[in-house]
């Protein structure tokens, strides 16, 4: 588990492609993103937000899921 905004960030901009997007969403109702690499959904996040702070990330990999859950959201892009 990483803990810590600059430790969080780090992480997350490691390997990342200029091919990468990522689209604001709301994921089974909350703050989220969907990652797209050359406009295929890669993975979606969801936040959990507490005090105005996002305080975990749940990544979904998932082929499967991640085509159902991002979806609507590319649908709209």
């Amino acid at each position: 588990m990483t803990r810590g905004a600059a430790a969080v960030a780090r992480q997350a901009l490691q390997g990342a492609s200029p091919a990468a997007q990522v689209h604001p969403a709301l994921v089974n109702g909350a703050a989220g993103a969907v990652l797209t690499m050359d406009g295929q959904p890669h993975a979606v996040f969801a936040f959990t937000i507490a005090e105005g702070k996002i305080v975990q990330i749940d990544a979904v990999a998932d082929p499967d899921r991640v085509a159902r859950l991002a979806a609507p959201v590319l649908a709209g892009a």
